[in-house]
């Protein structure tokens, strides 16, 4: 069993910065992708960025050269930093996790968070 509690999340003025954490616990060995998705009210669930167990990642156009996913193995956490936050960027995000290698797509991955609200004022 995977389980992924995500944190972070808050309120922020656009321009702001945030980073969310996502901790694996359970059968670490066995999330090979970690993936972040985010979804605006009204909205689907769009994906952000996702690191592979190769050390390759890869982001969205929406967030490139804003936000940057990475991992601390040591700790079994995943982190999205945030920088230039626009209110754009206000959604529930979260965390998953895929035993293969998977990518842009919900459906691939296998194990999610619970979320966390990132709002952003203007």
């Amino acid at each position: 069993q995977v389980q992924l509690v995500e944190s972070g999340g808050g309120l922020v003025q656009a321009g702001g910065s945030l980073r969310l954490s996502c901790v694996v616990s359970g059968r670490t060995s066995s999330t090979n992708t970690m993936g972040w998705f985010r979804q605006a009210p009204g909205k689907e669930r769009d994906f952000v960025a996702a690191s592979w167990s190769t050390g390759n990642t890869l982001h969205a156009d929406s967030v490139k050269g804003r936000f940057t996913i990475s991992r601390d193995n040591a700790k079994n956490t995943v982190y999205l930093q945030m920088n230039s936050l626009k209110p754009a960027d206000t959604a529930v995000y979260y965390c998953a996790a895929d035993r293969g290698y998977g990518g842009r797509n919900i459906y691939e991955y296998e194990y999610w968070g619970q979320g966390t609200q990132v709002t952003v004022s203007s």
